[in-house]
């Protein structure tokens, strides 16, 4: 049996649903159950999905006040005022920022752009920052990607006489910013179609309605801020995302060419994954680490050389970005080991002096997939007396409602259901802690800490190819509300399991089911391997690709999980010395036995430490794993272990000091030829003559001594101190009917399988033993 390593929960496509789908639109089965298992059930929503285009995009106008904010920003434009964009630091802010920047500068605006330093000022609006932008003479702030949470700074912004348009997509408190205007998709006056824009794809809304068109060349910013933010992938952002990727693929911005190059990643080849993982970190280096302003220099210059020097910038701020999460990340583990041991909370809440708080929401994220708990990481500003940081959470903990309940020790916080940014009194850390933990107690449960893998892609090894996995570009971008599937091949048989890689910490399957073959890769699961026996039926999840290699395409599994309900026999047969088996054995849950006393001195020594128990003799009850030293006298003797063991990995070594099966059985002939010999002689030495008998024969070395006990013992002969003479009176009796000879042929029987067999057949006979069967009966 092998665990898997989360909880499974499957979910099956409707499969009328995806027999509709493919039949109406031509689709692959595996993009029709992909579509089916996110609720595209409908053919014509289905095409419109697959097939967006402008029209997937709503009037800007849609938006509460957008008109007001336009005609605000258009007097501000005709009366030379200058305007300030006031962004975030995180890769959708600074697109926001350039987006918005590049629509006023077409507009023939005095406009800068100013975005706050989360170490000096923190997140959102801030009255310093304010004050500096009236200083520099500006008369109009447009927020972006932030301000809804702003309200005193903005109060403070109108006391200046600035007037202040906040863009935000961020949650709604209970009260808003006193700014001009608010625009944001879920405003509670407003009845916006979409409410899931990323902050800039609400700046792209505004940029759309001050120019009265949609502005093509810029939304590819939209998608790397919409990819980089985590919002959902579906209505207009999935548009938006999909048409961005498509421009970004031969895009001449200097910005995209220069960050593909430095991130090693073909131009032609970027996709979704892309952004989240190379071009979005790049971005998000500078302002985790100080400005975030040359982020924005980068993708507004038209520079290719002045591109190339500020990618390389980031990309050295993004290693050492790397560099600091993995250092506090070790840091943040110690804390828990020490504070916690194993008794794990329900919320975790560390806090230590010196972390960098632009990078501990990304600790947060690695403490929570590894624990699966709710996390809150914060840096600790000993002089302020103020710790700030980053928030992460799981499904069925709501960390921003949560943090709602604590408001009055939060005077700064903001984020979603999943993640949050806060900042509190050093002197609250601790009732924090305690709060979140008794919230958590009431809303968690045991289930809802276990790691899940959602899972709703069930396929067939049959229905895998090249075509339809490259048909699957048809239904990207995948991220949020719509996730990268999850495949599944339930109750396949891995043929060949071996490990590679320089370091053997790679696993690679050969999956089979009816005659499909299948390659699988399980990359950091080497271990794996060594538990898993060949043939073992086994159910498997991860994610399909095409790989290519000399010009020739195969599809692929990476593995993520894998799970089997199948026991297992490790076949240790013919590996005498323990050295070399011992080590893959596990340390936990093992039984070690043998049938014979002399097997448990033979490996006294190898196996010094382990206690070997001696079947019959010694208390056996119930394990996991059982390590067969070597081989018993008869069927039952297993089964009867294998009954009260119950092991789920048997481990067949089979040390046989004495083996019988290649010494065979005596002929008649020499049983005829022995018993005339005998009959010559009044009485024969078997004791000082039969090794030497034997020898003069060429027969196997116990020939005499076996057969002179199977003539006892049908009172043919009789044995007296070694010597052994004939009896005259016994009638015929068929040489089988002695005890001695079926022993042998049974023990004979017995070594055939267990030595010999091959390790297929042998597991056979193993499944009829731990069934209770033999020859196909029940006994």
């Amino acid at each position: 049996m092998i665990e898997s390593m989360k909880r499974w929960t499957v979910e099956r496509p409707d499969e009328q649903v995806v027999s509709v789908l493919t039949a109406e639109l031509g689709l692959s089965s595996v993009q029709a159950k992909i579509l089916a298992s996110r609720g595209i059930t409908n053919p014509v929503e289905a095409k419109a999905l697959l097939h967006m285009d402008v029209s997937s995009m709503h009037d800007p106008y849609l938006l509460y006040e957008m008109n007001k904010a336009v005609e605000l920003i258009k007097l501000a434009i005709s009366n030379n005022k200058k305007i300030a964009v006031y962004g975030d630091y995180d890769g959708d802010g600074v697109t926001s920022v350039t987006v918005l920047m590049t629509a006023l500068e077409r507009m023939g605006a005095d406009v800068l752009f100013s975005i706050p330093n989360r170490f000096t000022h923190g997140y959102g609006p801030n009255k310093e920052l304010f004050l500096g932008l009236y200083e520099q003479g500006v008369s109009l702030i447009v927020t972006v990607d932030n301000g809804i949470s702003g309200i005193d700074e903005i109060a403070y912004a109108k006391t200046l006489g600035l007037d202040v348009i906040v863009t935000d997509h961020h949650e709604i408190g209970s009260v808003m910013p006193p700014a001009d205007v608010i625009i944001h998709p879920r405003h509670p006056d407003g009845a916006y179609p979409f409410g899931d824009l990323a902050g800039v794809g609400v700046a792209f809304k505004l940029a759309c309605a001050l120019l009265d068109e949609v502005p093509q060349d810029l939304i590819e910013l939209v998608a790397i801020g919409t990819v980089a933010d985590l919002v959902s992938l579906r209505g207009e952002n999935r548009y938006f995302v999909k048409e961005g990727i498509k421009q970004m693929r031969v895009s001449k911005r200097p910005a995209i060419q220069a960050l593909a190059r430095i991130a090693g990643t073909e131009q032609a080849q970027l996709s979704e994954e892309s952004i989240g993982f190379m071009i979005g970190p790049r971005l998000n280096a500078a302002g985790r680490l100080g400005d975030a302003a040359p982020a924005v220099h980068l993708l507004k210059t038209e520079d290719t050389v002045l591109a190339t020097l500020l990618a390389k910038d980031l990309d050295a701020l993004n290693k050492e970005r790397q560099a600091i999460v993995a250092a506090i990340s070790q840091e943040a583990e110690e804390f828990i080991t020490s504070k916690y041991g194993e008794q794990i909370p329900y919320v975790f809440v560390i806090a230590a002096e010196g972390w960098n708080a632009g990078v501990v929401g990304i600790v947060a994220s690695r403490i929570t997939e590894k624990y699966y708990r709710p996390t809150i990481v914060l840096s600790i500003d000993p002089e302020k007396g103020i710790a700030k940081g980053s928030a992460r959470s799981i499904v069925g903990f709501d960390m921003f409602a949560e943090l709602s309940k604590n408001k009055e020790i939060l005077p700064h916080f903001g984020g979603h259901q999943m993640a949050a940014g806060m900042s509190l009194a050093l002197a609250d850390v601790d009732v924090l802690r305690d709060n979140l933990n008794a919230q958590a107690e009431q809303v968690l449960t045991n289930e809802m800490l276990s790691p899940e893998l959602i899972i709703d892609v069930p396929l067939s090894i049959d229905e895998i190819d090249v075509g339809a996995l490259e048909s699957l570009e048809l239904l990207r971008p995948f991220g949020m509300d719509f996730q990268k599937p999850l495949y599944l091949l339930e109750k396949v048989s891995a043929a060949t399991i071996r490990k590679i890689g320089a370091a053997k910490n790679h696993m690679k399957l050969e999956l089979v089911s009816d005659e499909h073959i299948l390659d699988a890769i399980g990359f950091s699961l080497g271990h794996l391997a060594d538990e898993l026996t060949p043939g073992i039926e086994v159910s498997v999840v991860g994610d399909l690709q095409v790989n290519e290699w000399n010009g020739n395409k195969k599809p692929q599994l990476l593995i993520s999980d894998i799970r089997s309900d199948e026991w297992q026999l490790f076949d240790l047969r013919g590996m005498r010395e323990p050295s070399r088996w011992l080590p893959s054995i596990p340390a936990d849950g093992t039984l070690f036995v043998a049938f014979h006393e002399q097997t448990i001195h033979h490996f006294q020594s190898s196996l010094r430490g382990i206690a070997i128990h001696l079947v019959g003799q010694s208390q056996i009850g119930e394990a996991d794993h059982l390590v067969l030293l070597d081989i018993p006298d008869d069927a039952t003797q297993l089964e009867e272990l294998f009954v009260t063991v119950n092991p789920q990995r048997v481990y067949a070594h089979f040390h046989a000091a004495d083996s019988k099966y290649f010494d065979g059985l005596p002929g008649r002939d020499q049983f005829g030829w022995y018993y005339s010999f005998l009959k010559k002689r009044e009485e024969f030495d078997m004791t000082k003559n039969g090794e030497q008998l034997t020898t003069h024969k060429a027969w196997k070395k116990d020939t005499v001594y076996f057969m002179s006990k199977v003539f006892s013992e049908l009172g043919f002969v009789k044995i007296e101190n070694g010597l052994v003479s004939v009896i005259e009176t016994v009638g015929k009796r068929d040489l089988s009917e002695a005890p001695s000879y079926q022993e042998r042929e049974l023990q004979m029987e017995l070594e055939k399988v267990l030595l010999y067999a091959p390790y297929m057949e042998l597991k056979r006979w193993f499944d009829l033993i731990r069934n209770g069967t033999v020859d196909g009966e029940e006994q």
